[in-house]
């Protein structure tokens, strides 16, 4: 559904206007065109430092260092996160804009980032979110070179670990509820992949299982019959997907499970000691995936029965471990900052829709605090997959929709 202009962003839209025909803010605008080889150059380099989730410590070191060559303040908190920001006096409240350091996939030497003729990047993580952590970049210099009437020192800068994966979103746990900065912020600008035709305010909250089963193992041959847990773990498998057949994409509430990952054994003609499923359950209504965690219980416990009672020999073992949860949440339909990416969408001609879906802005929103993830401009895709790829076409329509939001947000408060 297309984003309909309520009183709130219809209201200010001839403020968005007058914005955009202010001096600074034009010249702001313009930098992005004239910065464009910059910009992309930057997003080569940071895409060819490895940093998959729980190793982003290298990516984090280079980004502090161009945070400090563009003439920010910028650390590494406890957490592992890169913080930035103009003034290190600054006490708050801030609007964070933020972009997540780590990827599911990474480039095994620099070689394995690669840029075609015509501009194309490919490789690991080069959409998903090298896109993102160059657009933090961008915004950053831009501002530097010319602050657009903005207040700076409300801003932080913030290239965050641990968002894929069973990285549990630890980074933005940390910035918001441990780190020094918590309860000083006023909002958050999460910056995730190109796409600009989204606005992502509502929270997908997921939990994710980890499935074990373990028995004595033993010869194909000789020990057959005993429990074997690659035999339970399959009837686990089965007997969910058979139970949930009423799940589907259509689904209300949408709700989704993925068994992403199995394995265990160590050949062909061994019954194996140990069998293992991480499993990925998500539903706009979190009430779906409790019911979804508790079927998934019964299933290993009838599984388990089974495999034991059809055992002649050593009985296997069973257990079920939460590897990760993340929040629910929503953004307000009159939230202020809802009003203005509406209004500079509208500005733009953006068809940008509402959305939900699993990011960084689940914690904050799980909080209260004002958040979104939007994407930044430019095209890709493959994300996840080795044939990842980015193109910076449009990526300047989005780097000015990020700066506008922002100049928008911090002239309204």
């Amino acid at each position: 559904m297309a984003t309909v202009l309520k009183n709130g962003a219809a209201a200010l839209l001839t403020p968005i206007a007058e914005l955009v025909q202010q001096a600074e803010v034009r010249e702001c605008l313009q930098w992005f065109t004239k910065e464009r080889q910059w910009i992309s150059e930057q997003h080569l380099a940071l895409c060819r430092v490895a940093a998959p989730t729980f190793l982003e410590g290298k990516r984090a070191e280079w980004m502090v260092a161009a945070f400090k060559a563009i003439g920010c303040e910028a650390r590494i908190d406890r957490g592992g996160n890169v913080v930035a920001q103009f003034s290190p006096d600054a006490q708050g409240p801030y609007l964070a804009v933020t972009a997540h350091l780590d990827t599911v996939l990474a480039p095994r030497t620099p070689d394995d980032i690669s840029v075609d003729a015509d501009g194309t990047m490919r490789g690991p993580g080069v959409s998903d979110n090298g896109a993102g952590l160059a657009a933090l970049l961008a915004i950053a210099r831009a501002l530097k070179t010319c602050p657009a009437g903005i207040n700076r020192n409300s801003l932080l800068f913030v290239a965050n670990v641990c968002e894929e994966g069973e990285g549990n979103l630890s980074g933005m746990r940390f910035l918001c509820r441990q780190a020094n900065l918590a309860n000083k912020f006023k909002g958050f600008l999460v910056l995730d992949g190109p796409s600009i035709d989204h606005i992502t305010c509502q929270a997908l909250a997921s939990r994710r299982f980890e499935v074990t089963f373990q028995g004595s193992g033993g010869h194909s041959w000789s020990d057959f019959g005993i429990g074997n847990p690659v035999h339970a773990l399959s009837r686990t498998v089965a007997s969910f997907m058979d139970e949930s057949s009423d799940i589907g994409p259509s689904s209300l509430p949408r709700t989704s499970y993925n068994f992403g990952l199995i394995d265990g054994g160590t050949s062909i003609n061994s019954i194996p000691a140990e069998a293992r499923a991480k499993v990925d359950i998500r539903s706009e209504d979190e009430r779906k995936i409790d019911e979804l965690a508790e079927r998934l219980k019964h299933c290993v416990d009838r599984a388990l029965r089974k495999e034991n009672a059809v055992a002649t020999g050593g009985k296997v073992s069973a257990r079920m471990k939460e590897i990760g949860s993340r929040p629910g949440g929503a953004l307000a339909e009159n939230s202020s900052m809802l009003s203005v990416i509406r209004a500079v969408d509208a500005h733009f001609g953006i068809r940008s829709h509402l959305d939900c879906a699993s990011t960084d802005a689940n914690v904050p929103l799980s909080m209260g605090v004002p958040a979104v993830s939007i994407g930044v401009g430019g095209r890709g895709g493959g994300a996840h997959t080795p044939a990842e790829w980015f193109h910076p076409e449009g990526r300047e329509t989005g780097l000015k929709r990020v700066l506008l939001i922002l100049a928008g947000l911090l002239r309204r408060q």
